[in-house]
């Protein structure tokens, strides 16, 4: 049987590192990688020119509800916590998550998952009432402020693409959410702070309350190739994992990482979330991450339906019997 060529568009991470420069090779397929740079995010969405892509999580929920050909595997290259992406001016009086309440709180999108699963995590653990922020969306472009929202986008020339800094140090918003960390704060303005400074011991905390790994992106396979070639998203999800195993093998070794106390890092995540919290398919937890972002996205106003998680997935077996190839 001759091998299938497939495009794929993922980003440049050490779990899937192995799958993108060839050393993990999917039984059946070869892969022609695209990019890994951040316009990865959006090439399905706005070219359908990849046949498999990483994709923002909320975004992939927008596209089932508006019955675009595509469907995933339960595969998540991207996770993160989220505490530490929330930015206050600190002239603006804003100490606890109460205060943001009826304050211009500038966003990079409404719609990416970073700020959904923020804007959710405030919501259910700190008892925000989202409507009563004004929400000021600095990439209009990208997704929607929802119905009865009536904040004001801030303009979308590409020069207020790099205004949300600006706007935030000089007061102009009195806290921002993004996924990427201000250059005023990495520069040590003391016109800026964290909401939580000591967000690592939030997310921990929060980990051990919840059980939740926040999801941010999916792997994404047109419907026209998995109708076509039924056996593709097990032969993926195979060649994902086998990637990501050698990946979590390699960087167990001390000597990989140029880390002082790594060895540190990795006993306190075993300890915390178990030898694999980074593990595919459907299991509880994945499960429990994914019906929260379902929730929130509803609850948001970015989505209407209340999809059950199993039907977001074509069903796989993430341990698949394949020949995946591992040079």
């Amino acid at each position: 049987m001759s091998r299938l060529t497939l495009s794929l568009a993922c980003g440049d991470y050490e779990i899937t590192r192995a799958l993108t420069d060839g050393q993990v090779r999917p039984d059946g397929i070869d892969l022609h990688v695209l990019t890994a740079d951040k316009e990865r995010i959006f090439r399905l969405d706005r070219r359908a020119e990849c046949d498999v892509a990483e994709f923002n999580v909320v975004q992939y929920l927008r596209a089932r509800e508006r019955g675009e050909p595509l469907t995933a595997i339960p595969v998540f290259p991207h996770r993160r916590f989220r505490h530490g992406s929330i930015f206050v001016n600190t002239a603006s009086g804003i100490r606890t998550v109460a205060d943001l309440e009826g304050r211009a709180v500038g966003i990079g999108g409404y719609e990416p998952a970073a700020a959904v699963w923020i804007r959710g995590i405030l919501q259910d653990e700190h008892g925000l009432n989202l409507d009563k922020v004004d929400w000021q969306d600095v990439f209009g472009a990208f997704g929607r402020l929802p119905d009865g929202q009536d904040a004001p986008l801030l303009p979308t020339d590409s020069a207020a693409r790099h205004r949300i800094d600006d706007l935030l140090t000089t007061g102009g918003v009195s806290a921002t959410v993004s996924a990427y960390n201000p250059p005023s704060l990495l520069a040590g303005d003391p016109a800026v702070a964290r909401l939580f400074p000591d967000f690592p011991r939030v997310e921990r905390e929060y980990y051990a309350r919840t059980g939740v790994f926040p999801v941010m992106h999916v792997v994404t396979i047109r419907q026209e190739v998995v109708d076509r070639h039924p056996w593709v998203p097990a032969s993926l999800t195979a060649a994902f994992t086998a990637a990501r195993r050698a990946a979590m093998e390699r960087l167990r070794n001390p000597r990989a990482l140029p880390l002082a106390f790594v060895q540190d890092v990795w006993r306190e995540q075993d300890e915390l979330m178990g030898r694999d919290p980074w593990q595919y398919g459907l299991t509880r937890a994945n499960e429990r991450a994914m019906e929260l972002i379902v929730r929130y996205a509803r609850e948001q106003g970015i989505t209407t339906g209340d999809p059950s998680v199993a039907s977001l997935f074509t069903p796989v077996d993430v341990e698949p019997s394949g020949e995946t190839t591992i040079i």
